[in-house]
């Protein structure tokens, strides 16, 4: 069982960057005339997923060039209830010829056409972020928190980035905290840097840290060198069988890692998706309800809520049985409507759990 402590001023906290999302909603990037604008990342999609879905009290550290678009993010992540007191603010030199802040556009995809991200993210705050512009000992030990929550999107981002995630984890294992860590692996951030082979060097050292090791179907070959046998290239057939062979050698490679979680998805189409996941705590293996034919409205960020729904019931003390369930529940319901970030609430969360349909409700 994993020693949670109780004491703390904050449930969870994240690591990472946050980009603006522009969505051109049902049309196409290189067509479009108008874009929704969002906040979303990979690892802040965690945080808001945990305060907004669980009521769980969360933060985020990252950084934001100071100008009108930083602001606009900071706006966003405030309406999402995650609290900013540990935003790194970079003064902005009028232009971004230093330092800039993140945007993602991103198109949801339909049927036979897969979803497109297209990210604009050189130079951002965050990438520059340094281990000495956050006050670790302060955070995790004066203030308490319960959980830290990174991954492997910031791993990538900077050759620097991945000596701010150690410096966070060393931190939060001297005080007690839990630390979390979504593989997440995009080759977009890796291929100029080294590709695959950088991608595990990275990983692999952050790896040791890791309580809570998450990923998908892909994460672990990719990221960790882990194979796993009897898996197509295209991931058209998805057996658990060998999920679990690949998670026990894991276990056997890292015998830090006291729980480990993959998503399993296998695409039909854009808008049609098998879903699932299994976990691996004490030994005991947990196998979330499988949903073939899931329709997706937006598949970005259904990952990391199930990374938040996992963190909540763990968080919550429940058996792994249970956490993953819920992890898989809210992956699934955050894939129903658009924006990185879920809009479910803990009551549908609880109902999916349980068995409950999509009839309506009045």
């Amino acid at each position: 069982m994993l020693n949670i402590r109780t004491d703390a001023a904050f449930d969870a906290v994240s690591l990472g960057e946050i980009m603006l999302r522009l969505d051109p909603g049902e049309g196409r990037i290189k067509t479009a005339r108008s874009f929704r604008a969002w906040e979303g990342g990979g690892e802040y999609n965690v945080a808001r997923g945990l305060r907004r879905a669980f009521g769980k009290r969360t933060a985020v550290v990252t950084a934001f060039a100071d100008n009108e678009v930083g602001r606009l993010l900071e706006d966003l992540i405030l309406q999402g209830g995650v609290d900013t007191s540990f935003i790194h603010w970079a003064a902005y030199d009028g232009i971004g010829r230093t330092v800039r802040n993140g945007l993602n556009f991103t198109e949801r995809g339909f049927g036979v056409r897969g979803a497109v991200g297209v990210s604009d993210r050189g130079l951002t705050a965050a990438a520059q972020l340094k281990p000495s512009d956050v006050d670790w000992e302060h955070l995790f030990g004066t203030l308490g928190v319960r959980w830290l929550h990174t991954g492997g999107i910031y791993a990538a981002l900077s050759e620097t980035t991945p000596d701010v995630i150690e410096a966070a984890m060393d931190a939060a294992h001297r005080h007690g905290t839990i630390v979390s860590y979504d593989l997440n692996y995009r080759p977009s951030l890796w291929q100029a840097i080294g590709g695959k082979d950088r991608a595990q060097e990275v990983n692999r050292r952050l790896a040791r840290y890791v309580d809570v090791m998450i990923g998908n179907e892909e994460d672990f070959t990719a990221s960790l060198g882990f194979e796993v046998q009897g898996v197509s290239e295209n991931l058209d057939t998805l057996e658990t069988a060998a999920f679990r062979a690949m998670i026990e050698a894991a276990v056997k490679d890292y015998p830090n890692f006291q729980v480990v979680a993959t998503t399993l998805r296998t695409v039909k189409t854009a808008t049609v998706n098998d879903w699932g996941a299994i976990a691996w705590q004490d030994g005991t293996f947990a196998e979330a309800t499988h949903r073939p034919g899931l329709e997706i409205m937006d598949r970005v960020g259904g990952g990391d809520s199930f990374a938040s729904g996992l963190i909540y019931g763990l968080l919550e003390g429940f058996g792994i049985d249970q956490a993953v369930e819920y992890g898989a529940a809210h992956g699934a319901l955050a894939m129903t409507t658009p924006g990185d970030t879920s809009m479910a609430s803990l009551r549908e969360v609880r109902a999916l759990v349980g068995g409950k349909g999509a009839r309506v409700q009045r």
